[in-house]
């Protein structure tokens, strides 16, 4: 994410499509319809970025396998343009870092069969310090698509003066909104995918589905298990925003790009991708070791994030190590379910510094049903575990690590097992009477 200004509070930014349906309504038309699964530049080049390392780092999308894993877009971030407009209003990339313009990179990246991305604001000024589109809403967005772009990450800095914008936040996003259905109609041509930076406490997450399809959620990510740990925090109580038609962005994946462990960047990716985040990967990738490479690539847990059935995020059912329901940014909810359309959905977190033991009755998920045994699959080491009857125990869980596992039926349970209700609370006889535990 670009620098923030002095006295601004700390970025949060929204993924939003935006296509010809009225404003006041979710966007149903299947465009945009799964999270976005891309590469943006800001997290390892921020402003040093130019016409070669884009195509270079959407060659080693290709040659890494990440293109064939389904990452299929490359986004530019700040930083691309001028610093001034030309004298009819237009914005212009820089003459020297992007010499052979936009159309031409937007026709290498196709050709290798990328979408192309780009990047402004919705104040005065991007936060780099760059033209950013207020009052030229309209006239960007014409500017984009003709470049060959189809997504639109839309910043919040540089705000004008109430007296001159009169809008609230929501307002001031509807701005461009307005502005890219306008020009999907007009042109007849697919509405670009929009993604809004907007910092989060006037709370995307209410009303983000009446402009578009997602939006950020948190502070920007760092590299560091304490910022993965705040944010999947910030986001376990907000998981029933989440669904085909409006996704909680919980900002850019930080796998490899850091000094987190093996077990903390596998956390991190797990819970973006079952919580139904767009995947944007921020990394450097000439510099990306094979381990965090292989995290990228998991066919097992990308395919929950881009479930064609299922577009709901997981949610927690028990937070574990703290009572239910509370926020605490360092030990965020650990035991976590939803549905997919291959089975039931389970994430294990351990947040403690120290391996441990994870125990939970299956029906404590809501999407589990009771009297049925489990085959139990391991996203993660790719094997089939055998059955779960009434429990499961994972056993020595790494220091923030995560278990992922998917459960699918397995027919009736053994004849005979007790007790006669795996969980006790209001366990009742035909004949009314309560059974104890």
């Amino acid at each position: 994410m670009p620098f923030k200004p002095a006295g601004l509070v700390t970025l949060l930014s929204a993924a939003v499509y935006i296509g010809s349906a009225p404003a006041v309504h979710a966007l149903q038309n299947g465009v945009g319809r799964l999270p976005a699964l891309a590469y943006n530049t800001w997290n390892a080049y921020q402003c040093n970025i130019n016409q070669d390392l884009i195509v270079t780092t959407a060659e080693l999308i290709v040659s890494l396998g990440l293109q064939d894993a389904g990452y299929n877009r490359v986004n530019l971030d700040d930083c691309w343009a001028m610093k001034n407009r030309t004298t009819d209003g237009s914005l212009e990339p820089d003459t020297t870092r992007f010499s052979k313009g936009f159309n031409w990179l937007t026709n290498q990246l196709q050709s290798m069969g990328f979408q192309a991305g780009i990047y402004s604001d919705s104040g005065w000024y991007t936060c780099a310090g760059y033209p950013g589109s207020f009052e030229h809403e309209a006239q960007d967005a014409e500017t984009f698509q003709n470049w060959g772009f189809d997504y639109l990450k839309f910043d919040n800095c540089y705000i004008p003066y109430d007296e001159i914008i009169r809008e609230g936040v929501y307002g001031k996003y509807q701005r461009m909104s307005n502005a890219l259905t306008n020009l999907s109609e007009t042109t007849g041509q697919p509405p670009i995918l929009f993604s809004l930076c907007e910092w989060g406490a006037d709370q995307p997450w209410l009303w983000g589905a009446s402009v578009g399809h997602s939006w950020r959620t948190t502070n920007d990510v760092t590299a560091t298990w304490s910022s993965v740990a705040s944010i999947i925090n910030a986001n376990s109580f907000i998981t029933q925003a989440t669904n085909f038609y409006g996704h909680n962005d919980m900002d850019m994946l930080e796998v490899g790009n850091g000094n987190m462990t093996y077990d903390e960047y596998k956390s991190h990716f797990t819970a973006w991708a079952l919580m139904k985040s767009p995947l944007i990967i921020g990394t450097n990738l000439s510099a990306i070791a094979n381990d965090s490479l292989e995290i990228l690539k998991n066919q097992e847990i990308l395919a929950i994030n881009q479930d064609n059935v299922y577009g709901t995020s997981i949610s927690p059912f028990r937070w574990g190590i703290n009572p239910d329901w509370v926020s605490n940014a360092s030990y965020p909810a650990q035991y976590w379910s939803g549905q997919s359309e291959n089975g039931t959905v389970f994430m294990l977190l351990n947040t403690l510094d120290e391996p441990t033991d994870m125990f939970f009755n299956l029906t404590e998920s809501p999407w589990i049903r009771a009297g049925i045994q489990y085959n139990v699959r391991d996203l993660w080491t790719h094997t089939d575990n055998g059955t779960a009857v009434r429990n499961f125990t994972a056993t020595a869980v790494p220091p923030h690590g995560v278990l992922a596992l998917l459960l699918t039926e397995a027919g009736d349970e053994p004849a005979g097992t007790m007790p006669l209700c795996a969980v006790w609370s209001q366990c009742a006889d035909q004949n009314g009477t309560y059974v104890q535990g």
